[in-house]
């Protein structure tokens, strides 16, 4: 009986080469997607690296309720075949340049929080059961350009893309460290990667749009563009780092609550995300628009 690893967004860029590296420790890798052809191609490519051992499973993932179909697939497959949940990464993300809605919710908190929070929370009881395991959550930088108010899931003020990804990141990192706590002596490890940033679909020709940030920083956009083009040029193999080790690396073993950065290293979390006010707003926010089954 094999481990089997999850990897959400895992059809392309920083996702596949995710699963890739985790192939190549020895995971059966199961991507998930929403196109049926990128993830046909995405596991010929694992199966080239982890000999026959990936599989696709088809979600999207800007709806919960597909979220909770395919956690229910994850666990009965586990329990059919015997195998084991060794990690979860939640790689999947999005930033949207306009402002949209998924299933009446923000979408940019929908796919970068609410989805990736209920599909860990659903998938707890598997990921206990075939400990020792290790929970991955992706972060960013943005997170630092995050407001942090949680009573909604929108901020006040007008909608500026990548101010309200940072946002659904910040949140996301805040529930990462809170979920660590509180799964200590589980046997479940928690970690956030860092990856930089690389060129993928997800930064193509987005991060050119000066809407996506605030007036101010508008002002400096000659500056701001700059940064996120140099932020945005690096391959996916390499943005894939963090996750990679923070999924495998044995130095890691028996430690959890860890962000690891963009170098591939530990580094201290952003501070407003061991906030424990801003932990609790984030858990009642996400319990309401994405409640758990009770009992």
């Amino acid at each position: 009986m094999g481990k089997i690893a999850v990897v959400t967004g895992g059809t392309g860029g920083i996702g596949l080469e995710t699963a890739l590296g985790l192939a190549a420790a020895g995971f059966e890798v199961v991507v998930v997607g929403r196109d049926a052809e990128r993830g046909a191609r995405a596991v010929e490519r694992i199966d080239a690296v982890g000999q026959g051992r990936g599989r696709f499973l088809a979600a999207d993932l800007a709806s919960l309720d597909e979220v909770r179909a395919l956690a229910g697939r994850i666990a009965a497959d586990c329990a059919a075949s015997g195998e084991t949940l060794g990690v979860l990464v939640n790689n999947v993300g999005a930033m949207f340049a306009e402002r949209r809605t998924a299933g009446g919710v923000e979408a940019t908190f929908v796919v970068n929080h609410l989805s990736p929070y209920l599909l860990t929370e659903l998938l707890l009881p598997t990921l206990t059961a075939g400990a020792p395991s290790r929970i991955v959550n992706v972060t960013s930088a943005a997170v630092g350009l995050g407001r942090r108010a949680f009573d909604a899931a929108e901020p006040p003020g007008g909608y500026y893309a990548f101010h309200w990804y940072g946002r659904a990141k910040l949140a996301n990192l805040a529930y990462t460290l809170d979920l660590a706590a509180r799964l200590d002596g589980t046997g479940v490890s928690v970690f956030a990667a860092d990856p930089g940033g690389a060129a993928t679909d997800m930064t193509d020709g987005t991060m050119a749009d000066p809407k996506i940030v605030s007036p101010a920083l508008r002002l400096l956009w000659p500056l701001v563009r700059r940064r996120f083009a140099r932020a945005t040029s690096g391959p996916a193999s390499v943005a894939a780092r963090p996750s990679i080790v923070a999924a495998t690396d044995a130095a890691l073993d028996g430690r959890t609550g860890v962000v690891i950065g963009a170098r591939a290293r530990p580094v201290a979390p952003f501070r407003a995300a061991t906030d424990a006010r801003v932990a609790e707003a984030v858990r009642r926010l996400s319990e309401r628009h994405a409640p758990l089954p009770t009992g």
